[in-house]
């Protein structure tokens, strides 16, 4: 997918600041939700019923196991023809869910392959992870750059997709930037891959840490992350990830998001080399209160940095030595202007310049609109305000006002690709586009305060 710059949609923004600066561009990328993305997952029939309490599991395979070999064999045949092509190794998952529901049963070992098979496809059901939204993206650099035309990026980008029931999920795309700043997305993936989960972990019901493997035949941008343990039960919502460059030269993937159980919330962090197995751990200390923690992507003075908004209104600075416990968290930059006086907060990991951390930062401004604007930190020592926009560098125009919430532009994370910012972010809760930002001209409006 390629797009222009949208030069001809500088409509008048939520906030009242007119057109977009010269040096912002709006491309015509738009990447809406996809109801024909969907995952195969476990269905308990009468468990979706909340009040029965009980499931109907025993009585539907009683009938299952009832049909005769020609039924089993006819409606396997409509049904691989039906969901083979939408799916990963449906077989194998229909083996998964039979053995989860007869698990100890003796009709394990009296049944035919066919007839597990059929058992297993009753207990399954699609689930269609982004049928309400598809936004609030975070991008960086794929770990896999060979290949590529001189002054090219491949790109990994993390979306958060909502489905049935409210519930979040991780998403990832892929693409290229070239020399001439044309961003350019792989093709969409026609179906979605979920991970498996460590045995010992999955059997836990008490587990909020965890690791997971996708299968090695799967493509980057087919993965999905739905949530795997109670934390996470109702969202794994905006993971901020950042490409971390280690003391000893070593580079990995870090990725904080906010973990909800329908009540509360709390973070998570995800760590990977590779994107195809990772692990979830939970974060601690003063520093990883509330939500939206987003860490640089080194260490200054010896010590890992972090964007936290603990006290739910400002931006400050946590430190850790591990990445997991963060410390009493310095605030650096308070509400003051008026599109930011309800609150303030950061929209990914700091990106490294010449002039200091190029942090982007979101301000809750009235009638409940979002924007997105920009604070520059002393590289050495980041708690240090070097400059601040004192209009937003980014809010809603024309459609992107319209959607699940009004209003709203997000994104938890950019990467720098030469001298332009690029910058995906989310329309109103529902959609996924994309502004190139020249550096430049950011970095002088910063330390001028405009």
């Amino acid at each position: 997918m390629r797009a222009a710059p949208r030069r001809d949609r500088r409509s008048r923004g939520v906030t009242g600041t007119g057109a977009d600066r010269s040096w912002v561009r709006r491309t015509d990328h738009l990447l809406r939700p996809d109801p024909d993305r969907v995952v195969a997952r476990l269905f308990l029939p009468g468990q979706e019923l909340a009040s029965s309490g009980r499931s109907r599991a025993a009585a539907v395979l009683q009938r299952v196991r009832a049909l005769d070999d020609a039924a089993v064999e006819r409606e396997l045949t409509e049904l691989t023809g039906a969901f083979d092509d939408r799916h990963h190794d449906l077989e194998a998952t229909w083996e998964t869910h039979f053995a989860h529901v007869c698990h100890g049963s003796d009709a394990a070992g009296s049944m035919s392959a066919q007839h597990r098979r059929l058992v297993g496809a009753y207990f399954t059901a699609e689930y269609a992870v982004q049928s309400a939204a598809l936004f609030n993206p975070s991008m960086v650099a794929h770990p896999d750059q060979s290949g590529l035309p001189a002054g090219t990026t491949r790109f990994v980008m993390t979306l958060r997709s909502t489905g049935e029931g409210h519930v979040s999920s991780m998403e990832l795309r892929t693409g290229t930037i070239d020399v001439d700043d044309v961003v350019r997305f792989d093709p969409p993936p026609t179906r979605a891959v979920q991970p498996v989960v460590a045995v010992e972990q999955a059997q836990r019901s008490d587990a909020r840490g965890y690791d997971i493997t996708f299968p090695a035949d799967s493509a980057l941008n087919e993965r999905v992350l739905m949530p795997q343990t109670p934390a996470e039960r109702n969202g794994v919502e905006d993971v901020r990830m950042v490409r971390l460059e280690h003391a000893d030269g070593a580079t990995s993937y870090a990725g904080t998001y906010t973990a909800y159980d329908g009540q509360g919330i709390s973070i998570q962090l995800l760590r990977t080399q590779d994107f195809v197995t990772m692990s979830s751990r939970p974060l601690s200390g003063p520093g990883a209160r509330d939500k939206g923690l987003a860490i640089f992507p080194r260490q200054v003075g010896g010590r890992w940095c972090a964007m936290s908004r603990a006290d739910r209104e400002s931006n400050a600075v946590s430190t850790s030595q591990d990445l997991v416990h963060w410390d009493e968290p310095v605030v650096v930059q308070r509400p003051e202007q008026g599109w930011e006086a309800i609150q303030l907060g950061n929209c990914g990991s700091p990106v490294e310049t010449e002039r200091g951390w190029l942090v982007l930062t979101h301000g809750v401004g009235p009638m409940r609109t979002y924007s997105i604007g920009a604070l520059l930190l002393d590289l050495d020592e980041p708690t240090r305000v070097v400059g601040r926009l004192t209009s937003p560098l980014l809010t809603a125009v024309g459609d992107e006002r319209s959607g699940y919430v009004p209003n709203v532009v997000y994104s938890c994370g950019a990467m720098l690709h030469g001298r332009t910012l690029v910058l995906p972010y989310g329309t109103s809760d529902s959609a996924t586009r994309v502004a190139l930002v020249d550096v430049d001209p950011l970095l002088d409006a910063l330390v001028g305060g405009r």
